[in-house]
């Protein structure tokens, strides 16, 4: 693999690039997966590609995982810090994709729920649903959401090195480390996501690309 330097900037264009092509000359709708722990930015960095995708041309709607969480007793069956259960289960992936995934997918409506479920009230977010034209593209965002099935035509994944995840993760989700672990070792993200972006300083990510160095 070669480890190409690249600036937030550049980042965003060259992203913003591919999906765009991706969106041109692949399905009707184009479902991306923007992945990483919260540590990493994944929210910001998709919201980051939205502006530059309509300029392309391209109808763009911004899902946040996080607005697809499963209730709160659900959650927190085994306590509010237990990271088994918030690797396996806190996020709503069979609403994710009944209300997103799906009727973005070939020959679905294009009829999209943007958020589920309101976790701060704990109840539903009462959101509207939004129709996303033929060439659109809905960007999910969020943690966890590769290796599980969930139907992306394009996933991007920001990877942190163990040292950089606890350096930069807020102290009070420190709980949360042990899933990310889990996820590395399990899941293995970076070795099949479609784009993998080594994100330890948020002023210099790099992109990993396939080839060997000299």
């Amino acid at each position: 693999m070669r480890i190409r330097p690249i600036s937030p900037d550049l980042l965003v264009t060259e992203l913003t690039g591919r999906l765009a092509d991706a969106a041109t000359a692949g399905p009707a709708r184009l479902r991306v997966a923007v992945d990483g722990a919260p540590a990493a930015g994944p929210d910001e960095l998709a919201a980051a590609l939205v502006d530059p995708l309509r300029a392309r041309g391209h109808p763009v709607l911004h899902v946040r995982a996080a607005d697809f969480l499963r209730p709160a007793s659900l959650r927190f069956e085994f306590g509010r810090s237990n990271p088994d259960a918030y690797y396996e289960g806190w996020v709503d992936e069979a609403g994710l994709r009944r209300e997103v995934l799906d009727p973005a997918g070939p020959g679905g409506t294009g009829r999209l729920l943007p958020s589920l479920w309101d976790a701060t009230a704990d109840r539903a977010s009462r959101a509207r649903y939004v129709d996303l034209p033929p060439a659109g593209v809905v960007l999910v965002s969020g943690a966890l959401l590769l290796g599980g099935g969930l139907p992306f035509d394009v996933t991007v994944h920001l990877a942190l090195s163990g040292a950089a995840l606890r350096r930069r993760t807020e102290p009070a989700q420190d709980w949360t480390l042990p899933a990310f672990d889990r996820y590395a070792e399990e899941v293995v993200p970076a070795s099949f996501a479609d784009v993998v972006v080594r994100a330890d300083d948020p002023r210099r990510p790099a992109l990993v690309e396939p080839g060997a160095d000299g």
